[in-house]
């Protein structure tokens, strides 16, 4: 028994290339089987994580959009109480200029569209079709 030696165990078995094949399938069935486990725990911690980001969000935008409404009406009657003029003027005043700076920043995004986005993208795809139209071309008329 000493010097016998260790005699080599093929653990796929000696079964033939179908079960080896089979053997194989398996595997791979086990293996995607976890991934897709873990796949599925991991984005239910990411929905919740993303949920949980997005409540933030909004909770800072509300805060952040009444603070800003705030601060416009304590401009305004600041402004009122300084100048001795009546508020109701000084809000108009605010007013019209926050519609000239929506309107700015909508002329500004208009602006931004009609620019053309991608252009080195579309060139290329301009460039394959064209290519594979020479190509159909050429394979129809193998011959000439």
């Amino acid at each position: 028994m000493a010097g016998e030696t260790m005699r080599f165990r093929n653990p796929a078995g000696h079964a033939g290339l179908v079960n080896n094949l089979v053997s194989l399938a398996s595997s791979l069935t086990a293996f995607f089987e976890t991934r897709v486990g873990l796949f599925a725990r991991e984005s239910k911690t990411a929905l919740l994580h993303l949920l949980l980001l997005a409540g933030a969000v909004v909770g800072a935008l509300v805060l952040l959009g009444s603070g800003y409404i705030f601060l416009i009406v304590s401009a305004i009657f600041g402004i009122a109480h300084a100048a001795g003029v009546s508020w109701v003027w000084i809000a108009l005043v605010a007013a019209l200029l926050h519609f000239l700076l929506a309107g700015g920043c909508g002329f500004f995004a208009m602006q931004q569209l009609k620019k053309p986005m991608f252009e080195a993208s579309m060139f290329e795809l301009k460039r394959d079709r064209e290519w594979l139209k020479s190509v159909d071309k050429k394979n129809q008329n193998p011959g000439r």
